[in-house]
This record gives structure tokens, sequence and C-alpha cells, in this order.
């Protein structure tokens, strides 16, 4: 991945994936005194970057795998039973709670109980 940072939390995300879990290449980025000027970047950095990034050498081979491991991980948490699957599990019947303890008694309340018949059992 090449990362080029423009606002926000897009430059805490860049050191993460470029130091923390270096599956990235930083693309160096030029900018203006004032806030009209636009970010640039030359081309020679962008070549730079690219070869950085497909280098066939130990450097290179190691961020490959490192990605591979990552996108394992990945696919692992969003698979039923995985742990993204049970986050989201968990948050709506979270909801499903709240909203059963905070709604009046009328006839809608009784619609918590067929949302929560939709939402699988966590898995343990």
């Amino acid at each position: 991945m090449i990362t080029w940072p423009m606002f926000a939390e897009q430059f805490c995300n860049e050191k993460f994936i470029v130091s923390v879990i270096r599956v990235g290449v930083e693309l160096p980025l030029l900018l203006g005194m004032d806030e009209s000027a636009k970010p640039q970047v030359k081309s020679v950095d962008v070549k730079k970057a690219i070869d950085e990034l497909t280098d066939g050498g130990v450097e290179g081979a190691e961020r490959r795998e490192r990605a591979r491991r990552l996108g394992e991980a990945a696919k692992k948490a969003v698979e039923e039973g995985g742990s993204s699957q049970l986050s989201m599990t968990e948050l709506i019947q979270d909801m499903v709670v709240l909203k059963a303890k905070y709604a009046d008694k009328s006839p809608d309340a009784t619609k918590s109980d067929e949302i929560s018949s939709l939402i699988p059992a966590p898995v343990n």
C-alpha cells in the first residue's frame, strides 16, 4: 500500500500502516505555505514508492508476507463466528435490550421481541 494522507486521521493511519504493521510505503507530500495551495507529489517520488513496494528483495518479501497474514486475519474476523461478526451481534443485542428497557409499554414494545428473535445467539 502506498500512503498519501491528505487530512484528519489519515496521517495517523499512515504512521500505523508504514511504521507499526509495516505493510505500506510513505509517499512524500509537499505542502504549500498557505491553505489555498494544493498538496503536490513529484513523479520521481511516486516511482520510488512503487519501486520500494514491489521490491523483490527481503524487505519487500517480508512486507508482502505481513500483508498476506493481515488479510487472512481480516477474512477470519468477518466469517461466521469471527470477531467482527460477534461484535456486531453483541452490539445489536445491546441495542435491543436498551430499547426494551426504555420503551414504553405500547404495542410497539413487542417489536423488540420480534427483532431479537432474528439475532443469532453469541458463539462462545
